[in-house]
């Protein structure tokens, strides 16, 4: 009798990325890795709809309100962020024993700098845009139009 598995495509995944990180350790990064780091670096994001609104959440643990931007022009919306800059060294001025220069052995935490545009359906109101950020989730909640929202019209008895 045939039973049903569960398909993990992801364990693949996590095999072959453990695989790159050892070839890297020995031959250094190829630009394909590069390639990889920069899509993998797209926050990940959930639109849903309620009856009055879309809901934008986009996850960006580490990050700050001061590092989002939010815009809208026209009907594109538009989440972005700036990488964030690499520490000045200054070799006149002495170091703090806790500001000294490190040598990572491994660095995976990094803020990049992306962009995510979003082309908004013709219901949505660009002006009503409200952003909320907590715990590293960014929530746009986007009212939908008054007169373009689905109405129930009473047939009268006359």
């Amino acid at each position: 009798m045939k039973t049903i598995s569960l398909y993990r495509p992801s364990l693949i995944d996590h095999a072959l990325n453990d695989f790159d990180r050892y070839m890297e350790s020995f031959f250094g990064e190829s630009p394909m890795t590069q390639t990889k780091r920069i899509f993998n670096a797209l926050p990940a994001v959930d639109i849903y709809e309620s009856k009055t609104a879309f809901v934008v959440e986009l996850e960006l643990p580490s990050y700050e309100e001061k590092d989002i931007e939010v815009g809208v022009d026209g009907k594109t919306l538009t989440i972005k962020s700036k990488p964030e800059a690499e520490p000045q060294r200054n070799v006149s001025e002495k170091q703090e024993p806790e500001k000294e220069e490190r040598l990572y052995l491994v660095q995976e935490r990094r803020k990049v700098g992306f962009t995510r545009s979003f082309m908004l359906p013709e219901n949505a109101d660009p002006d009503s845009v409200a952003a909320n950020f907590k715990n590293g989730i960014l929530t746009l909640e986007i009212k939908k139009r008054t007169q373009t929202q689905k109405r129930v019209i009473p047939i009268e008895n006359k």
